[in-house]
């Protein structure tokens, strides 16, 4: 709901009207270069939302009619894409990136390692269990990196309750959404190289 503040008033942070003649003119220019810059990012943010839909049905048109063409179709998830211009110069680039997260049975996993570092090293040496607990720790927002544990079952060791670690890994795997990214590339005229036209005000 949006209250009526009354004509020369201001409304503060704190909800109390203040006569305009109150508010020094530093802040007065301050709260119009604020709400001048807010309007357009956010106007930028619609356009940027209105261009990635345009985008992937474009992509997506596209891809139907490659399929078309030779007289198949596609079911289920859209995968990745990646389109270049005839010259090479210029990529579009459709990736759709999985979310993840770990059931109960990455708890399981974690007590298999344990018993694994436990006879490797006998008590010995610590260091290789310092590294195995890194990668099952949290971050601030209490989450595990699916990196770090998914980058173990890459490891080729041959011993059966490490194997039976990663089977539990791989059964503690929960896709939980996915996410589609649209990136644009442009080669550079000096360097030559492809370089990403950024669409990330952070970026640009």
């Amino acid at each position: 709901m949006i209250e009526n503040v009354p004509e020369g008033y201001w409304k503060d942070g704190k909800g109390a009207l203040i006569p305009v003649a109150n508010v020094k003119p530093e802040h007065q220019e301050e709260d119009a270069l604020v709400k001048s810059l807010v309007a357009e990012a956010k106007d930028l943010s619609r356009r940027l939302a209105a261009f990635k839909i345009r985008a992937l049905g474009d992509v997506q048109a596209y891809r139907e009619l490659v399929l078309e063409k030779y007289g198949v179709t596609r079911g289920g998830r859209k995968g990745n894409v990646t389109l270049t211009s005839y010259d090479g110069t210029q990529q579009v680039v459709v990736a759709v990136a999985e979310h993840i997260s770990f059931g109960a049975e990455l708890e399981a996993a974690k007590v298999l390692i344990d018993r694994c570092i436990t006879r490797w090293s006998e008590g010995a040496n610590d260091n290789l269990r310092a590294l195995v607990d890194q990668a099952f720790q949290v971050d601030q927002q209490g989450k595990i990196s699916t990196g770090k544990v998914l980058g173990l079952r890459r490891l080729s060791i041959d011993d059966q309750d490490w194997l039976r670690a990663m089977d539990a890994i791989s059964d503690a795997i929960r896709i939980t959404g996915t996410k589609t990214y649209v990136r644009v590339y442009d080669r550079d005229p000096v360097t030559e190289d492809r370089e990403p036209v950024s669409l990330d005000l952070a970026n640009a």
